[in-house]
């Protein structure tokens, strides 16, 4: 599989399980990877390391991503948005803000496209709308666009 299939699935993967504890509050992340692992079986049978990456880095950051997307998103506090869509814009901030190897345009496309595939009709735009607008927020000369 390539490089951009591999990431796409991790992704897909840590969608599901950032899900997973968003509804469930007292899981751990380390507890949602293994129920993860052990119920759904990657192929290889380990969890991608940009699953790992993901999950940990948006887990740690979590109160930093929710309050940059509650700046950003007009008339949409957290607790109103959809699950799905609230955990698609805390992956795509974690890697606005942390992830200077991924281009800000792949990470935004990428999570259009978790959008089409998870969410609801309307995701997609929503999600592009308020990550367009944290990469324009974003004064990092380091990170590509």
């Amino acid at each position: 599989m390539s490089a951009k299939g591999n990431r796409r699935k991790a992704r897909e993967e840590a969608l599901q399980i950032l899900y997973q504890l968003d509804l469930n509050e007292d899981l751990s992340p380390q507890a949602g990877l293994h129920h993860f692992q052990s119920s759904f079986n990657p192929a290889d049978g380990a969890i991608d390391d940009f699953t790992h990456r993901v999950v940990n880095g948006v887990t740690n950051h979590l109160k930093e991503i929710d309050t940059v997307i509650e700046g950003v998103s007009e008339n949409w506090r957290k607790a109103r948005m959809a699950a799905v869509d609230r955990n698609i814009l805390r992956i795509g901030v974690f890697e606005l803000l942390f992830c200077d190897d991924i281009p800000a345009t792949v990470s935004i496309n990428e999570m259009i496209e978790l959008a089409k595939h998870f969410g609801a009709e309307s995701s997609p735009a929503f999600i592009n709308g308020v990550l367009d607008k944290v990469k324009a927020t974003l004064n990092r000369p380091e990170k590509a666009p």
